[in-house]
């Protein structure tokens, strides 16, 4: 793939000057935003990362850096490399053309800056459908990155009708959640939990401070040579046994989160799983209908039934490419309807959440929703990430649930998140209409967490999730 730079050159080169609208006041200004300090990373947004490969089609982009607590620092005026591998371009707010500029390995780049902390850029689509790569350097920082899918010109536009909206029935429990499925690996390298000096249970731990609910991720064939975990094959469905047992004797609620591949899905990469690798769509479809079931019909066999199940992880993009990326939109819906179906067929009450990344992209959630709702894709409860350095601000998160608790009728939860704790839940728990149904976060054992130390002793922070619990769930 190639960058478009005839797109990049056209006009005058103007050197990129990127002002932020007037003020940008922030309603957590005060946990999310220093005025000076010590830069770790670039935090860079794309409020779409889907768009049509028509030449117009545009989403905005936001630019900052952040330090190590992901705090927007307000007065940096750092110098920005803008990189494009793939069909698109970027140019400033305002519609004029960035400097192009080459680097010491010959790399084209659109140069800039950030103003008063922010930079704000347009990503306009090219022509052709791609997966394109947008990453933005600054110095020695942590470069911040995006991948935007760009569809077919002819991409079907569908929109949901009146009676495809209806409410959720099915009752949904609040939730403080924790997906903790690296636990069995980080265990078997002889960690132990401590408190006070004392050592504890992981899960036990997580329960006395206010947590209810357990997440864990399951992978088809994880012990593949090309899976998450050759020859242990952790989060496997015996590994899940296993790990539900603990989870339910705790007298916790489960989440199960299906991957729907031997490896990590997320909106960059849902490959098959080794063993579904040459089927066609309809023998997809019914490999992930019966797969679905026969792992809940082993968990409620063993007497520990998921209290929620995921169709799916981060499927911005879609699952089972390429038979099921997003550029097949009915291709898509099929396959997620086999999902539904087969936690229908061993359980009508369980509740089916259909799980997003970019909590805070309205743009992007919409246009996913909306064209799967109107293919017929049914669930139960919308699920969010949320991750500043590519998900936006808490301003962002919060507009972004509001909107779509609003729009769909049906309850949202930030189904992985690691920042910003407190506000991530307030923000949940506040919506309208107690549509918000609480936040689960991601791998919280360890120490880049804020709540364990390097030697696994629980930190003062986790004292946070008891106050938390004492306001929503009690």
């Amino acid at each position: 793939m190639k960058i478009k730079c005839a797109l990049l050159f056209a006009g005058i080169l103007l050197l990129g000057s990127c002002k932020p609208p007037v003020g940008e006041p922030s309603e957590f200004a005060s946990v999310s935003q220093v005025e000076s300090g010590k830069a770790f990373s670039v935090m860079l947004t794309a409020y779409s990362t889907t768009l049509i490969a028509n030449g117009t089609d545009q989403t905005r982009l936001r630019i900052a850096v952040i330090d190590s607590l992901s705090r927007e620092i307000t007065s940096a005026s750092d110098s920005l490399s803008v990189f494009i591998t793939g069909d698109g371009a970027v140019k400033n707010e305002d519609g004029t053309t960035l400097v192009m500029k080459q680097d010491t390995g010959g790399r084209i780049y659109a140069a800039t800056k950030l103003e008063n902390g922010i930079c704000h850029l347009i990503f306009i689509a090219g022509k052709k459908p791609d997966k394109v790569k947008l990453e933005v350097r600054s110095g020695k920082l942590w470069p911040g990155g995006h991948e935007i899918h760009t569809l077919p010109a002819g991409f079907v536009m569908m929109e949901p009708k009146p009676e495809q909206l209806a409410a959720t029935v099915k009752p949904i429990e609040r939730m403080i959640g924790a997906d903790i499925s690296f636990l069995p690996q980080i265990e078997a390298k002889g960690t132990k939990f401590r408190e006070n000096g004392n050592e504890t249970d992981a899960i036990l731990l997580l329960k006395k401070h206010g947590f209810n609910y357990i997440r864990l991720r399951i992978f088809v064939e994880p012990a593949n040579e090309k899976g998450y975990a050759p020859r242990e094959g952790y989060c496997d469905l015996n590994h899940t046994l296993y790990m539900a047992k603990r989870v339910k004797e705790a007298g916790m609620r489960l989440l199960l989160d299906f991957h729907y591949s031997d490896y990590w899905a997320d909106p960059q990469q849902q490959f098959k799983p080794l063993a579904w690798s040459t089927l066609d769509l309809k023998s997809l479809q019914d490999s992930v209908k019966q797969y679905t079931a026969r792992v809940l019909s082993a968990l409620k066999k063993q007497g520990t039934p998921p209290d929620m199940v995921q169709v799916g992880n981060e499927i911005n993009h879609g699952i089972l490419w390429p038979d099921g990326h997003i550029s097949n939109p009915d291709n898509l819906a099929a396959l997620l309807k086999s999902g539904v179906e087969g936690v229908t067929n061993v359980d009508t009450g369980i509740p089916v959440m259909m799980h997003l990344a970019l909590g805070g992209q309205n743009k992007e959630a919409v246009f996913w929703l909306d064209n799967m709702i109107a293919r017929g894709v049914k669930f139960d409860i919308i699920g969010i990430s949320y991750y500043p350095r590519w998900h936006g601000t808490l301003d962002d998160l919060k507009s972004n649930l509001t909107d779509l608790s609003r729009r769909y009728h049906k309850p949202v939860n930030v189904v992985e998140y690691s920042d910003f704790k407190k506000q991530v839940h307030d923000i949940v728990f506040t919506l309208p209409d107690g549509l918000g149904k609480g936040a689960c976060i991601w791998e919280p054992l360890n120490a880049w967490s804020g709540l364990f130390d390097q030697e696994n002793n629980v930190k003062p922070l986790m004292l946070t999730y008891d106050s938390l619990a004492r306001q929503y769930l009690r």
